[in-house]
C-alpha cells in the first residue's frame, strides 16, 4: 500500500527505484551425491535442474522509489525479506524478475560487514577507507575521527589490537564509522545501529542526518522501532517478502505495532 508521494511542488530526484522486484533463492538438496562436483558438471551438461532444488521466493514484486535526501525504514518479522531487499538493492543478489534501478553507488553496511579479523582495528580503518575510494591522504587526514567515532579505544587501546578481539559490538561500531566517513549517494544499514551504547546511538543517528543533508539516501532495516522513528521519515513494511504499507514513518510503524494490515 502506497500512503506517500512528493508534493505537487517540490522537485525531487529519485535514487532508488525497485519496479515489481521478485528474488528467488535456490536450495539444492543433499544425499544421493547431488551436492558432489561430479554430479553439477552432469547436470551443467544436460542443462537439468537437480531434483529437490528448493524454491524460496523471498521478495514479492515489491514496488517503490527512493529519493535524495531521505532516510527510509524498513520493517518487518523476521524472515519478511527486509535484508533480502537490501542487498538486491546493493547489486549483490540478482532479481529472478523486475529491476532494480539506482542513481549512484549504493553501499551495505551490516553486523556482518567484511573486516579483517587477523588485522588490528588501526588497519582495517584503513583498509576500509581505501576500499571505498578514499585517497591516503584523506585516510591520514580522517583517521582520528573514525577512532574517536567508534569509541573503540575509550577502554584502552583496542584500535591497535586484532579485530578478533573485539566483542560484535565494538566490531559494528567499528564498521559504521568507517562507512559513515565518507559522503554516500545511498547508504544502506542492516542492523548495524542496534549494538552500542546511548551516546554511539545518538552520534549515529546524528551521523545519518548529515549524509542526508549531504544529498544522499539512507535505508535502515533494524527491529528497533525506537531507532526507527528517531531517524527515518518515511517507512516501508515488508511482510513474507510483500510490500504491506509505504507512507509516513508514525502510520506505517504504529499500523505494524497493532498488526493491523491496511485494505487492499
Amino acid at each position: 500500500m502506497q500512503l506517500s508521494k512528493p508534493a505537487d511542488n517540490v522537485a525531487r530526484i529519485p535514487t532508488v527505484i525497485a519496479d515489481d522486484v521478485h528474488i528467488v533463492y535456490r536450495v539444492h538438496g543433499a544425499g544421493s551425491g547431488k551436492g558432489s562436483a561430479t554430479s553439477a558438471l552432469s547436470r551443467i551438461i544436460s542443462r537439468k535442474r537437480a531434483a529437490g532444488v528448493r524454491e524460496v521466493h523471498a521478495v514479492r514484486g515489491v514496488s517503490f522509489t527512493a529519493y535524495k535526501g531521505e532516510a527510509v525504514g524498513l520493517i518487518g518479522s523476521n524472515g519478511s525479506g527486509k535484508s533480502t531487499m537490501l542487498a538486491a538493492i546493493a547489486g549483490l543478489l540478482p532479481t529472478e524478475s523486475g529491476a532494480i534501478y539506482t542513481n549512484g553507488q549504493p553501499s551495505l553496511l551490516g553486523v556482518n560487514a567484511a573486516l579483517m579479523n587477523e588485522l588490528t582495528g588501526e588497519r582495517n580503518v584503513v583498509l576500509g577507507c581505501l576500499a571505498m575510494g578514499m585517497t591516503p591522504s584523506e585516510v591520514k587526514r580522517r583517521y582520528q575521527d573514525i577512532v574517536e567515532f567508534s569509541g573503540i579505544n575509550e577502554k584502552g587501546d583496542f584500535i591497535s589490537l586484532p579485530m578478533r578481539t573485539y566483542s560484535s559490538g565494538m566490531g559494528a561500531r567499528l564498521r559504521f564509522s568507517i562507512a559513515a566517513a565518507k559522503r554516500h549517494d545511498v547508504l544502506l544499514i542492516d542492523e548495524a545501529l542496534a549494538t552500542g551504547d546511548q551516546a554511539f546511538q545518538k552520534r549515529s543517528k546524528a551521523r545519518i542526518n548529515e549524509l542526508r543533508k549531504e544529498a544522499g539516501t539512507v535505508f535502515l532495516v533494524s527491529h528497533d522501532n525506537a531507532s526507527i522513528r528517531e531517524t527515518c521519515e518515511r517507512t516501508i513494511w515488508i511482510e513474507h517478502g510483500e510490500l504491506v504499507m509505504d507512507g509516513p514513518t508514525e502510520v506505517v510503524v504504529r499500523a505494524y505495532e497493532k498488526g493491523e494490515r491496511p485494505d487492499r
